[in-house]
């Protein structure tokens, strides 16, 4: 059975709670266009960043089994709470058993890696959910590779709804988004960098490179996360043969197929999705 696995080839799978993962595939098929992805939202069950890390794991575990029974060799957790919550038990404990050639790779160690070089106060914010700030999982992971950078994190309760309900322009959109990050740089005032450590964040850049100081840097996920899945594949060239390469995409929720079409037009650079329901169990 394993043989059979390692020869056949299928889509890369992304996975999100909700709507965000499509800012990371839209910038990974920006990058990589010849590829084939799967995108997998269980938007009947989102938001993920309010919920225990088991009912995370599990959740999570459900929609990994079902990209991989679709025939994913490699699987994108393009979700912070998924990756902060579940990832590295799923990589340990769960892989080796179901399949032990296949892999699952997140979302916040490729943005933890470019901190090194983006940082000169070595002093940075993260603006993220309250479940990935709780996790601590960017602290940690910056830490691992950067001892020497101090991280401070700001939860953003209010910027998935606004972005979910298309408010993320909107005037009263301002206010949350100042609050947050005036909030953040009182913590630590020498910040000079952060990391929007959120998928659905680069639907507000606008409004928070408005309200955060010239000086500071901001860093969107998807652009790194691109890299880092482009630099992998070049390192595991025997993961990148089990990759089909037609350039199709392919989208699955497990709510309305007509609310995911609505939505995904404010996410993805292009008009219309077709989009198929199932179920996770």
């Amino acid at each position: 059975m394993k043989n059979k696995t390692q020869q056949t080839t299928g889509p890369i799978g992304v996975f999100d709670s909700g709507y965000g993962g499509l800012t990371i595939l839209n910038q990974i098929r920006a990058q990589m266009p010849e590829y084939d992805y799967l995108y997998l939202g269980d938007n009947a069950r989102t938001p993920y960043g309010t919920r225990s890390f088991e009912v995370v794991y599990e959740f999570t575990l459900q929609a990994v089994k079902k990209l991989f029974e679709l025939g994913c060799p490699l699987v994108i957790l393009a979700c912070n709470t998924a990756s902060a919550k579940a990832l590295r038990t799923i990589q340990q404990n769960d892989l080796p058993t179901i399949d032990p050639t296949r892999r699952v790779l997140g979302v916040i160690r490729p943005t933890a890696e470019c901190i090194g070089e983006l940082t000169q106060t070595r002093h940075v914010g993260i603006l993220a959910t309250s479940g990935t700030i709780k996790s601590e999982s960017y602290p940690m992971e910056v830490h691992k590779l950067f001892p020497d950078v101090t991280v401070t994190g700001e939860a953003c309760p209010m910027w998935v709804p606004l972005v979910e309900n298309n408010e993320f322009d909107s005037e009263g959109a301002d206010y949350f988004i100042q609050k947050n990050i005036n909030q953040l740089l009182e913590k630590d005032p020498e910040i000079d960098t952060i990391i929007l450590g959120c998928t659905h964040y680069p639907l507000l850049i606008k409004k928070i490179r408005q309200f955060t100081p010239e000086h500071i840097q901001l860093v969107p996920q998807g652009e790194y996360v691109a890299h880092s899945l482009q630099d992998y594949l070049r390192r595991h060239p025997e993961m990148d043969v089990r990759c089909s390469k037609n350039g199709i995409s392919r989208f699955l929720t497990t709510e309305s197929t007509a609310k995911f079409e609505e939505s995904a037009s404010i996410f993805l650079s292009q008009d219309k999705v077709e989009v198929e329901s199932i179920t996770l169990e």
